[in-house]
């Protein structure tokens, strides 16, 4: 035998040895404590928040420090109703539930697809909305968590100049349901209205996810008002075989977000919750 074979099997050899004798996994096994300093941060609601077209991909990329966990649960075209029966919800409390972290926060928001005329999706707003709402934060506190209810988006459609508030009886349900259940409550409905109306008919644009088309621009700049257009989300275009990664086809609406305007309502909820969360101020990056 050459000498180096030799010299790596016996180096090999007490290795060997402690790999017999160790006991096996299960029998190593401990209860998970609590990792110092490692919180998580947990986002609910729909496609405003969601991965590929909402602000919560840049809220976890930018505005979490280290090593604060962030995973965005947020799913498109859910609402309050279909989130919970499509099983999503039990999802987002098992991870809840997972140990080693300090505090688990879950930020909650729904009310886009609660809206009249979505098959599916619609909920009550006088009655199943707030009703929902109010079951999602008892079940986050049951599982251990800090529940945190958040107003939905504002969409940016114009008239006359003034954005239309299509949303506001459905950030007031929220805001009911916080004050009832003694909830932290961020009003995005409110913060990114005033945003929206700042930045006016042309400029709201930028935010949204492709460039607007040339007749939806000139509408904006010419009358202050935005013209029709779809709200709902793209879909898969037919994938080739050959290909490892879906192609999405996208259309223009006054919804959702694209990059630009990820990061600027990433940025306002992240200052919003260093406000109205106290003790998520150390899991933020402004």
């Amino acid at each position: 035998m050459k000498p180096a074979l030799f010299a790596a099997i016996a180096c090999m050899a007490p290795v060997a040895a402690m790999a017999q004798s160790a006991p096996p996994a299960a029998e190593m096994a401990t209860e998970t404590s609590t990792v110092e300093g490692v919180n998580k941060i947990i986002l609910v609601g729909d496609s405003t928040t969601a991965t590929g077209n909402g602000w919560g991909p840049m809220f976890c990329a930018h505005h979490t420090t280290h090593p604060t966990a962030c995973l965005n649960l947020a799913r498109n075209g859910r609402s309050s109703g279909s989130y919970r029966a499509e099983g999503l919800w039990d999802i987002a409390l098992g991870e809840m539930k997972v140990g080693g972290y300090g505090t688990v926060f879950a930020l909650i928001g729904f009310g886009h697809n609660d809206q009249p005329g979505k098959p599916g999706r619609s909920t009550d707003l006088e009655s199943e909305f707030p009703a929902n709402m109010k079951r999602y934060v008892q079940e986050a506190r049951a599982a251990g968590a800090v529940p945190v209810l958040f107003t939905p988006l504002t969409r940016r459609l114009f008239n006359g100049g003034k954005v239309e508030r299509d949303l506001d009886p459905w950030a007031e349900a929220i805001r009911k349901v916080a004050a009832e259940t003694d909830t932290p409550l961020i009003d995005l409905n409110a913060r990114s209205t005033e945003i929206v109306q700042a930045l006016g008919p042309s400029v709201q644009n930028l935010t949204a996810e492709i460039p607007a088309p040339a007749e939806v621009a000139a509408s904006a700049a010419i009358d202050g008002e935005t013209l029709p257009s779809a709200t709902g989300r793209p879909t898969p275009a037919p994938v080739p075989s050959d290909l490892r990664v879906a192609r999405m086809t996208w259309v223009y609406d006054y919804t959702h977000l694209g990059e630009f305007g990820g990061k600027l309502f990433a940025a306002v909820m992240a200052d919003e919750l260093a406000s109205e969360v106290p003790e998520m101020r150390k899991l933020l990056r402004p």
